[in-house]
């Protein structure tokens, strides 16, 4: 069974094979493999809080993105530990499933639980790191995606013969300027008025964060740990008697389709500053070699725009200042084949990269 399996690794994915060309420039880190894998991050804060991997194995090819909150620990334990647990549950039944990879969360958040726990005299302030999460995971020719707070992967799809093509976002997102996630909180929290709050023009989960849904933020989900020392800014008044957000991620499968043309997976600092059809017409215009590199440039270009300064002058803000202009950005693109997926038999070697922790 194991080597069937072993057999479609490289189902979706033209072999990671060619230039491995990578490096570094300034606040960027980029790689591509062969053209067919382009990844990159852009740091702004002072400590780096975007993680980022991706792995191929028995069970297909498996991309994370994890956009920290608060600081880069809960990101940094969801990128060492999500994948291990996935392959581990996915061992159990030999197959991926949408419940295989909800599994993964759920324990990958217990885990980070027991480690607050652990840290809770030291280190209280762990109660209030986060993470969102954004997985996809191809198996058997299909993909699925997996979401807990507002990262997004977006689909190129090719359009009739025209030459043109579209931006369908596959992820579902959980931040509460969405008008649907505020009444998803209102609805499982009717006796809490303040459950989302208006603050400078921005919706907050009981005034404080965003995003519903993220692996972390223990203090949100259990009253043991919204007490001193924590900070007073996060400690919220009155009883939890229920979590206030969840590591439960939504998960949609997609059937992938000859007309599917590349994947972009991106944090929330992506989307602040371009849309789903801009980034694709990027992609799908240029070559594949850099794409990730090239999608960051034009939203670092288009973040100076909107403060009325140049590119080269915003390239030079060192991080920590650089957060007041953008966020950490993590990006990666993958070209998908089809030849490939119609024959099924075409063994790719292993693949194993992880973002830079630091720049």
């Amino acid at each position: 069974m194991l080597g069937a399996l072993m057999k479609l690794l490289s189902l979706c994915w033209k072999p990671f094979l060619g230039n491995n060309g990578g490096g570094r420039e300034g606040l960027v880190w980029f790689r591509d493999i062969g053209g067919e894998l382009s990844m990159a991050v852009v740091q702004a804060n002072q400590v780096l809080e975007d993680q980022s991997q991706i792995e191929s194995g028995p069970f297909g090819t498996f991309v994370g993105v994890y956009d920290g909150h608060g600081g880069p620990e809960a990101a940094r334990y969801v990128c060492d530990h999500l994948f291990s647990k996935f392959r581990e549950i996915s061992s159990e039944g030999q197959a991926v499933t949408s419940e295989t990879i909800r599994r993964a969360f759920l324990e990958t958040e217990e885990g980070f639980t027991t480690l607050v726990s652990q840290l809770w005299t030291a280190r209280p302030q762990m109660a209030t790191v986060g993470s969102c999460c954004l997985v996809g995971v191809i198996f058997q020719r299909t993909l699925y995606v997996a979401n807990a707070g507002d990262s997004r992967v977006v689909l190129g799809k090719r359009v009739g013969n025209t030459g043109g093509i579209a931006a369908i976002q596959l992820s579902i997102e959980h931040n509460a300027n969405l008008e649907a996630v505020r009444r998803e909180l209102k609805e499982l929290h009717p006796n809490d008025p303040q459950i989302v709050v208006l603050k400078h023009g921005v919706w907050r989960v009981k005034g404080i964060i965003q995003v519903s849904r993220s692996i972390g933020d223990v203090y949100m989900k259990h009253g043991q740990y919204n007490r001193e020392p924590l900070n007073g800014k996060f400690r919220i008044s009155g009883p939890m008697n229920m979590p206030i957000l969840t590591a439960n991620p939504s998960i949609i499968s997609h059937p992938l389709q000859a007309n599917d043309s590349f994947l972009i997976f991106a944090s929330d600092g992506l989307w602040e500053h371009l849309s789903n059809e801009k980034a694709v017409e990027i992609v799908h215009k240029h070559p594949c070699a850099g794409s990730a590199k090239r999608l960051i440039k034009v939203a670092l270009q288009e973040a100076a725009r909107k403060r009325e300064m140049r590119y080269s002058d915003l390239r030079r803000i060192d991080k920590k200042v650089r957060r007041h202009f953008h966020d950490d950005i993590t990006v990666i693109v993958l070209f998908l084949n089809h030849d490939l997926i119609s024959r099924g038999l075409t063994q790719g070697p292993p693949l194993s990269i992880r973002s830079a922790l630091e720049h």
